[in-house]
């Protein structure tokens, strides 16, 4: 068994896709019968072959998954919490290869017969657009991210994918498959973490971070994460709504932050941690800049920059001009293009006070009258509904919490 120390260098250089899945999809079944025997006969595997392949899963791990007594074998606590990603990962793979398993000529389940190569193969072509910089980011040779490839093919008896120019594109059943094949990698990624036996903060963490959120919020909350678990590796993407909502969806991040939208979408789950009250925001000496509380006509004098339509900030600008005639050039999703356009022109937007808080300080930019009552968002976390999140992720949660309610008290 891997001592401590030397489980610290496995956990940190183990993927997913290093853990045989025919011996994984045999743990649960140990644990549910409570006997290798048993397990064995219900994976159509021997005895030894299952004896073997879960000594050699433990080892990768560090730590027994199982107490063996003389009459059967029991989960440890690593054991259950490993055996409720096996059950997670595994649903994902079983809805990512429904719509793979419609060919007419395919197996009926063709996830049970998947191997863990022919879905590294095939995660790897899908990230990477081709089969060559598929073989320069795995290091295998094109001919055999072929073979994989198409040996998944034919379980389903479908194409995944499809030639365009140099490289390819995803089908309709491939886009399924590769988010079920990245939803059960983020499973067992969760459970080799969990599984560590100091019990620290550790594993991959990916959030997508919206504009609002880049400005205080969220590098608050890492500063303080980064504290508390110097050994995790956190990954932040900077996106709109519309941009990071599918890659949350294929478990590329594990969670969104920014503003919610009104009606939660399917298969998602939203949960609020402040209300944002937006500004009117003007470049220093803009016209308006001394005028207490303007009036919409004469807001509607000057071009405005707009967020994207059917985002929130959207909505409130149009509520804003129920009805009137307003000049409105420029959409933009990106605070920074924002800030400078306004530096430099008169146009006007709507932004949280806490987005252009620098440029205020600095003199550079202005508000232009009070808070505005009438327009206020949720500012909140999104994530895929059902997520069970690790200890890293909920870690997160709980100081984006904190940092939330410290700057409602400074508010």
């Amino acid at each position: 068994m891997a001592t401590p120390d030397k489980f610290l260098l496995i956990a940190m250089t183990m993927s997913p896709f290093d853990l045989n899945l025919r011996h994984l999809r045999a743990i649960p079944l140990i644990a549910r019968r409570g006997s290798m025997s048993a397990a064995a006969d219900a994976a159509t595997l021997s005895q030894p072959a299952l004896t073997q392949g879960l000594a050699k899963i433990e080892r990768q791990l560090g730590l027994p998954l199982f107490d063996r007594r003389p009459d059967g074998m029991t989960a440890t606590p690593s054991g259950h919490a490993f055996v409720e990603r096996i059950d997670a990962a595994f649903d994902h793979l079983a809805v990512g290869a429904r719509a793979f398993a419609r060919g007419t000529r395919g197996f009926a389940r063709p996830e049970a017969l998947m191997t863990a190569t022919q879905l590294r193969a095939f995660l790897a072509l899908a990230d990477a657009g081709s089969f060559a910089d598929a073989g320069r980011a795995t290091g295998w040779s094109q001919p055999a991210l072929h073979r994989a490839v198409r040996d998944l093919e034919h379980l389903g008896a479908l194409p995944l994918v499809e030639r365009r120019g140099r490289g390819v594109a995803l089908t309709r059943a491939g886009r399924a498959l590769a988010r079920g094949i990245r939803l059960a990698a983020g499973e067992l990624a969760a459970g080799i973490a969990e599984t560590r036996p100091d019990a620290s903060l550790s594993g991959r963490l990916a959030i997508g971070a919206m504009p609002l959120s880049r400005a205080l919020l969220l590098p608050t909350a890492i500063a303080a994460l980064v504290r508390e678990a110097p050994g995790a590796a956190i990954e932040v993407v900077e996106g709109s709504w519309r941009e990071l909502v599918e890659p949350l969806r294929d478990g590329v991040i594990d969670i969104m932050v920014g503003a919610l939208r009104p009606e939660v979408p399917h298969g998602l789950a939203q949960a609020p941690l402040f209300e944002d009250r937006l500004v009117v925001v003007a470049r220093a000496g803009h016209p308006l800049a001394h005028v207490g509380d303007p009036t919409p006509d004469q807001l509607a004098g000057f071009p405005w920059i707009i967020g994207a339509a059917e985002s929130p900030l959207r909505a409130h600008w149009e509520a804003l001009f129920a009805g009137m005639a307003v000049r409105a050039p420029i959409a933009c999703g990106s605070v920074m293009t924002i800030r400078g356009i306004l530096a430099d022109s008169d146009c006007l937007t709507l932004l949280s006070p806490d987005q252009i808080a620098m440029e205020v300080a600095t003199g550079v930019l202005t508000t232009i009258g009070a808070p505005r009552r009438e327009m206020t968002r949720l500012i909140g976390i999104t994530t895929r509904a059902g997520t069970r999140p690790t200890r890293l992720l909920s870690r997160c949660i709980e100081l984006l919490g904190d940092a939330s309610f410290r700057k409602s008290d400074i508010d």
